[in-house]
């Protein structure tokens, strides 16, 4: 039997996103990170369940929205698998600028900014950079 892949997922009550989203996100993010790849099993229902406290149908729901988007596979009795991964880029290739993000990162912590006050700002400006981008 596979192992499950090193995810774990966090679920912020107060974000304002469906729990089940924020899962289907985490996943991505992993997926885009190579965190993930094609043939790691995810987490079972009842592994998430325990580490979040979240209701198992949360957990299935979003499960079968990775699956519908063609991202992971349920195996009766197995688990469920990636099948696909994301992002254009190998992990290796973007060594450098998670380096930079990194030192960014610190800079902006020991200039006194919170956790949620570095990913506002890292959202404005990837949401600005970004901004033409998206077909509306």
């Amino acid at each position: 039997m596979a192992e499950s892949a090193a995810v774990e997922y966090r679920i912020d009550r107060r974000s304002g996103v469906a729990t089940y989203l924020q899962i289907v996100q985490q996943t991505k993010q992993a997926l885009r990170l190579g965190l993930l790849g094609p043939g790691d099993r995810l987490p079972t229902a009842r592994e998430v369940v325990e580490a979040t406290a979240i209701n198992p149908n949360t957990v299935l729901k979003a499960y079968r929205e990775l699956e519908r988007e063609g991202l992971v596979e349920a195996r009766r009795g197995l688990g469920t698998f990636v099948t696909r991964t994301l992002g254009g880029a190998a992990a290796a290739d973007d060594a450098p600028l998670r380096a930079e993000l990194a030192d960014w990162t610190r800079r902006a912590r020991a200039a006194g900014l919170e956790k949620d006050d570095v990913s506002a700002l890292f959202t404005a400006v990837l949401d600005r950079t970004f901004e033409g981008d998206q077909a509306g």
